[in-house]
Order: structure tokens, then sequence, then C-alpha cells
């Protein structure tokens, strides 16, 4: 079960990053994928309720890794985090499955409550670079967060997030020859 995750992972990465040339530089080289399973290690303390040692071990994994994950966190498979480095997830926050994330995104909390704070993310989500995801709120499967983003509001299935503060847009957009659908054309400049 482990190895097969593992796989799974490295597979992801490779689907996700042109620039990874082989599984042994993905396992040896991948920030994002080392907080991931750095993750995993934490969760499994915290859920034992070994809440000290979750977050001591979480705090190396961040010291290592540019990456924090809080253990309470829940990700999904196959999550890609690509240029890890200053990736922020918060205690409550749910990331979906096949979701991509990249350097310096942030889903953080808007109460200092218990209580739920942080985003819950769909499942095939794309998060630009510096995106800003904040408060008790849901993005839709198959979004696009764009980058530097501040979204504060919930965004329906199948949208383009962009602006500060973000405006959700339909994810599919027309031009002069008709509809453009993002598996075949996915310039951002499209949707604004």
């Amino acid at each position: 079960m482990a190895f097969s995750r593992l796989r799974e992972d490295i597979a992801a990465a490779r689907a996700h990053d042109p620039a990874a040339d082989s599984n042994a530089e993905v396992f040896l080289a991948y920030s994002g994928l080392h907080a991931i399973w750095g993750h995993r290690v934490a969760n499994w303390l915290w859920r034992r309720r070994l809440r000290l040692a979750a977050r001591v071990y979480s705090q190396l994994v961040r010291f290592a890794t540019g990456v924090e994950i809080h253990p309470g966190a829940t990700l999904g498979r196959r999550l890609f985090i690509d240029h890890g480095m200053g990736v922020v997830i918060g205690e409550t926050a749910v990331v979906g499955d096949d979701v991509v994330i990249y350097h310096g995104v942030t889903l953080g909390g808007t109460s200092s409550r218990r209580e739920i704070r942080h985003p819950r993310i769909g499942d095939g989500v794309v998060i630009g670079a510096g995106a800003s995801v904040l408060g008790a709120i849901s993005i839709g499967d198959r979004s696009i967060v764009g980058a530097n983003a501040v979204v504060v509001r919930d965004a329906p299935a199948d949208s383009v997030i962009t602006g500060i503060p973000a405006r959700a847009r339909p994810r599919v957009a027309t031009s002069p020859a008709g509809p453009l659908h993002p598996d075949t054309y996915t310039d951002p400049a499209i949707y604004i």
C-alpha cells in the first residue's frame, strides 16, 4: 500500500512537471513531494492524539522543505506541490484529489476560534503561484485559481478565479471562432 502511494505520488509529479526527467530525480529532489510525505507521518501522529510530536515533526519537515502543512490538514491523493517554497496549508484545510499547488500559496484561516476556518479545495483544482485562499470557503472541482489571487468567497466547479478580491468566472470561454475549452486552449488571458 505505502509503496503504491509513493509510486502514485511520483507519477503525479511527472505528469504535472515537464522538467521532471526521471522517477529518481522526483524521489530525491522534489521538496513539495517530501513535504507531502512528511505530512502523512505528522497526520498519523495527529490522529493518534500525539499532538506535540506531530507539531514538532511537521516543523522539521517545514525546515527541510520550505512547505508548512499543519498536521491536522486533510490532503487528497496525487497532490502535487510544485516548487513548494512558501506554501502554507492550515489545520482545517481539506485538499481534494489531483490538485496542483504552486509556490507561495496560502490556504489560510480568517478566524481565531476553534472551528473550521480554512478552505475546502475540490478535486482537480490548480492554484497559481502566490494565491491566497482564505477562510472557510469552498473552491469547486476543476477550478483554476490565478496567480496572486486573493480568494475570500466560494467558487463553483469549473471556474477561473482571478483578482484581488478574486472573482469567479466560468472556465469555458469563447473566441470569434467559437467556444474555447481549457483542455485545448489554456491561455489565462482569455478569462480576464
